[in-house]
């Protein structure tokens, strides 16, 4: 059913305009004798099709055709214009004005059926390739959060590639990442670095991969020659992810290779200080030393959350960046709940 709106101050053209478009069928006239009311209808209705005369009170047809397109999505809408047979002038302006086509006075039938068919037809056209292109957007939306949800899938199991390597847990990966984002949300990241962070800090210990099992699987301190060997897994990760064109991926390399930086310069692999370091690098150092404290595993035991807290406390400006300790800090009752939700037992994936 197509939408007429007919505006004209004549309620003798208005009941004849409205005859017309009955007989044209599937069409539901809309009247009004005030262009101002008209348009004013506009701002919340969409017709399929205008007429609307040029001589009328307070607002011409060209000042009712300009005020109409300036609406929003109303400037493909077509609008078909009625003048006498000698206003040649004022048809070229409506014409650069926004108007589609013109009828002249007094109205044949037989054209005017033609015309606003043709109108009509032209509308009905536009509303299906705007519907099409609606459908294809969403197919293209769907099909890009698939992808998504694969690649982060593919994530999560690289990272659980390299912890099934280790003595870390997936609900490790799980809440580190997490913390990662509580820090990310206390510096005023935006949503999109926030969403980042979450997904590229499980890929922080991806080089693991690459170290021996005889060094990584050691129960004992490691020897200085051993641990060199252990710090090789931050280039490692790095190597395998910096060439991807996937966003997650290059940050999950950032990750890799600075977050065993230390903000005084005294980490690896480069030694980097304060603001060279990367600041996702800086964060998943907080969110990655946290867990690892206040977790028990097979050669340790998990440190109170009390100490874990002190030993951040002591180590900003040192090992920490300040900011983030106090953007950890800030984030305390979600960084609980993270621990509750993500437990040793049990990692659902993010």
């Amino acid at each position: 059913m197509h939408t007429v709106l007919i505006v004209d101050d004549s309620d003798i053209n208005l009941t004849l305009i409205k005859a017309l478009v009955l007989k044209l069928g599937d069409c539901t006239p809309v009247l009004f004798d005030h262009p101002v009311a008209a348009l004013e209808w506009c701002r919340g209705n969409v017709p399929d099709l205008v007429i609307v005369d040029y001589m009328m009170p307070d607002m011409d047809g060209l000042r009712f055709i300009s005020a109409f397109r300036a609406l929003h999505g109303r400037n493909e809408i077509p609008v078909l214009m009625i003048t006498a047979n000698d206003q040649k002038d004022i048809r070229y302006d409506a014409l650069l004005g926004g108007a589609n086509d013109f009828l002249t006075k007094p109205i044949d039938r037989i054209e005017f059926s033609a015309r606003a068919r043709n109108m009509l037809s032209l509308r009905t056209g536009q509303k299906f390739l705007a519907d099409r292109a609606e459908h294809l957007s969403a197919l293209v939306e769907a099909r890009t959060e698939e992808i998504r949800q694969r690649e982060k899938e593919l994530i999560f199991r690289i990272s659980r590639a390299a912890e099934f390597r280790d003595p870390e847990t997936g609900a490790h990966i799980q809440r580190m990442a997490h913390y990662s984002q509580v820090i990310a949300v206390g510096l005023d990241l935006s949503s999109a670095q926030q969403q980042l962070v979450l997904e590229a800090a499980p890929m922080h210990d991806v080089g693991k991969i690459g170290i021996p099992d005889y060094i990584l699987l050691k129960p004992g301190k490691l020897t200085p020659e051993e641990f060199e060997v252990m710090k090789g897994h931050s280039k490692i990760g790095h190597e395998l992810l910096k060439d991807s064109r996937s966003e997650i991926m290059k940050a999950g390399a950032e990750v890799a290779i600075s977050h065993h930086e230390k903000y005084d310069g005294t980490g690896y692999p480069y030694g980097l200080k304060g603001n060279q370091i990367p600041l996702f690098g800086r964060i998943v150092a907080v969110a990655d030393v946290f867990d690892a404290l206040t977790s028990e595993r097979p050669y340790k035991r998990a440190w109170s959350l009390d100490d874990a807290c002190k030993f951040l406390e002591d180590g900003r400006g040192k090992h920490f960046d300040p900011l983030c300790i106090e953007a950890f800090l800030a984030g305390w009752e979600q960084i609980l709940e993270i621990r509750q939700r993500f437990r040793d037992e049990e990692a659902p994936q993010i």
